[in-house]
């Protein structure tokens, strides 16, 4: 069974199919929200947040085709600051600064509901809990798997079956080492050397086959594209015990693949969020909207790549010269922690 490429944690995509906002296996849905605006690409519309175990999903309540997902892995930075929101005027809003790719992105999210920190609690811890939880989605050499002699397992991670006298060909002579096959991923590391090893989730398995070596009958694992496209290639004697070894992990390799475990782990109390700031009913429209491929969608949420000219120059008593006038909401201070120190 393949597993469909990850894309929802790792990309940032505007005015998504109804499809593409449904949550796919191993997602789960944390928190949603009820009254949130897009303040910075939809200012003045009341929408839906949705709180996943890998995105943020927002749309409009009025015409849900307008709508944001933003994957975990594309935040680079989350705070706090003053915006203009329409519906709320100046307020306490979440700023969240994404990378896709080589574009940066920012959006900005009010809370409707007076007085609830819901919106930022949520989005920040789920958001740390996604980030120290990486080992569950992404391919690890030299990792710290082995503390005190025993393997260091994940808090959901349960192992299924410890190899001895497993080569790794990754060189010449060979590397004998152990393999521990888990739910969640596949690892080795070396006899002589716990440091020199592999963690190999599931999730970026794209086959796994025994076949020809130069050493002989081999266990092969290919990685996918994301995590780098490697060919690692093992070899157990007597071959009985590599075929035995391959199907075992071929069946929890598919078995991962119809209910994935992603490894975030959060829980909200379930407290309805309601305002009566905005009392729109929705209408659902049937016009049909013609897309020629091409949409500037995405350009309001540039960081500050939505304008078309130079803002006229101001004198600023903070820097004591002139500078660009900042934009409604923007502090000098503010600017300064759009980027997070390195």
């Amino acid at each position: 069974m393949a597993f469909e490429p990850l894309w929802e944690d790792r990309d940032v995509r505007f005015d998504v199919s109804a499809s593409q906002m449904k949550l796919r296996a191993g997602e789960k849905l944390i928190d949603r929200l009820d009254a949130v605006e897009d303040t910075k690409g939809n200012n003045g519309d009341r929408g839906r947040l949705m709180v996943t175990n890998l995105r943020i999903i927002w749309h409009s309540i009025e015409m849900p085709r307008a709508n944001l997902t933003i994957g975990f892995n594309c935040v680079i930075s989350i705070s706090t600051r003053t915006a203009q929101s329409k519906l709320r005027g100046t307020v306490e809003a979440l700023y969240i600064l994404c990378k896709c790719g080589s574009t940066r992105f920012e959006f900005i999210f009010t809370n409707l509901v007076p007085g609830s920190p819901r919106l930022f609690t949520s989005i920040m811890s789920v958001h740390r809990a996604y980030d120290t939880s990486k080992m569950y989605r992404d391919l690890k050499l030299r990792g710290a798997l082995i503390k005190d002699k025993q393997i260091r397992l994940l808090p959901q991670e349960q192992v299924y079956d410890k190899v001895n006298g497993v080569w790794n060909l990754s060189s010449d002579q060979g590397n004998l080492g152990t393999f521990y096959i888990t739910n969640v991923r596949l690892m080795w590391h070396a006899n002589i050397n716990e440091a020199f090893n592999v963690s190999i989730p599931y999730l970026q398995m794209k086959t796994v086959k025994v076949r020809d070596s130069k050493f002989g009958i081999a266990l092969v694992v290919e990685t996918t594209q994301m995590s780098g496209g490697y060919v690692l290639g093992f070899r157990i004697d007597p071959v009985e015990k590599l075929q035995t070894t391959a199907k075992m992990i071929q069946n929890l390799h598919r078995v991962y693949s119809a209910c994935p475990i992603f490894g975030v782990e959060f829980e909200v109390d379930d407290k309805p969020q309601t305002t009566d700031l905005v009392t729109r009913e929705v209408v659902q429209d049937d016009i049909e909207v013609e897309n020629d491929g091409q949409t500037d969608a995405f350009a309001a949420y540039f960081a500050d790549g939505n304008k078309d000219q130079d803002r006229e120059p101001v004198y600023s008593e903070e820097l004591g010269l002139a500078i660009e006038k900042l934009k409604d909401g923007f502090t000098i201070a503010g600017l300064w922690e759009v980027i997070p120190s390195q």
